[in-house]
């Protein structure tokens, strides 16, 4: 159920909600619209995660998380989530790609009921991703230590504890090649 502060196609048709974006009355929040006089906080783009995804168990990651922690102005189709490695389950449907990972206790909080990687776990979830390090990912990087105020030296401080886990050395230069120093 997405928060009250969202109104979502359940609530109205899609044609109604896109005429009140142009009447200058709602703002997309994801895959869901709030009124313009809402504040765009954690937990209203943590609300509308949750609705796209359709289930608690899974946690938002990558640029899904960063983009609740308010360091990108734009989530990611599909969402990025995934799961501690010891809650397996099947996925089901599209508005999500779904990664099993190692995770800490510490690592997840909850916002607007829904399950999200810290804005810690998500600098790191984003240096560790598979795949190209893109410019939004560097850029979302960034805006997790500017937005949600990670701290560089700590990041280096993980990165340089687990150089030889799994993409440790590529971690390494992406936060390198984002602008941060490794000291």
């Amino acid at each position: 159920m997405p928060s009250p502060r969202l109104v979502t196609t359940d609530d109205w048709p899609a044609a109604e909600l896109h005429a009140a974006v142009l009447a200058g009355d709602l703002v997309a929040v994801g895959a869901c619209w709030a009124s313009i006089a809402e504040p765009q906080d954690a937990a209203l783009r943590a609300a509308s995660y949750s609705w796209s995804v359709g289930d608690p168990r899974l946690v938002a990651g990558g640029l899904s998380a960063a983009w609740i922690w308010g360091a990108s102005s734009r989530p990611p189709v599909p969402h990025d989530t995934c799961v501690p490695a010891d809650e397996r389950f099947r996925q089901r449907g599209a508005w999500s790609s779904l990664r099993e990972i190692a995770l800490e206790d510490t690592d997840v909080t909850v916002c607007a009921d829904a399950r999200v990687l810290t804005p810690g776990a998500t600098a790191l979830d984003l240096l560790r991703a598979r795949g190209p390090f893109t410019t939004r990912a560097a850029d979302a990087l960034r805006g997790l230590v500017d937005a949600a105020g990670v701290e560089p030296s700590a990041l280096a401080r993980a990165l340089r504890l687990t150089e030889r886990a799994p993409m440790g050395r590529q971690a390494q230069r992406r936060f390198r090649d984002a602008g941060f120093a490794l000291r």
